[in-house]
């Protein structure tokens, strides 16, 4: 496999594992509203990141000593992918019958 389709193959991987975790958000928000489930959701990412930080940490010194590149790196990570995201969905907007019900009347 060449290093082209590698990626290709880790993107496609990559991508399907976020909509799966963006189905079971849309599922809650079949009872709840989208800004408690994406409040949630955030909290389950930030609850998550620190398991994988605490993961990788072979005793307290060394878990101490990545908290502040963990904060960098997952902040700026957070940043990057939602302006991104923010960017896309500029479209919404422009396809109201198909996301009619995202948007606020």
């Amino acid at each position: 496999m060449t290093q082209d389709a590698d990626k290709e193959k880790k993107d496609l991987e990559f991508r399907a594992m976020a909509d799966s975790f963006i189905d079971v958000a849309n599922k809650h928000c079949d009872t709840t509203d989208a800004a408690q489930v994406g409040s949630t959701l955030l909290y389950a990412t930030s609850r998550f990141s620190a398991f994988v930080v605490a993961s990788h940490a072979k005793d307290k010194a060394s878990y101490e000593a990545e908290i502040d590149n963990a904060v960098e790196y997952f902040g700026t990570e957070f940043k990057r992918m939602l302006m991104e995201n923010l960017g896309q969905y500029k479209s919404v907007f422009d396809e109201a019958p198909r996301y009619e019900h995202l948007i606020k009347k």
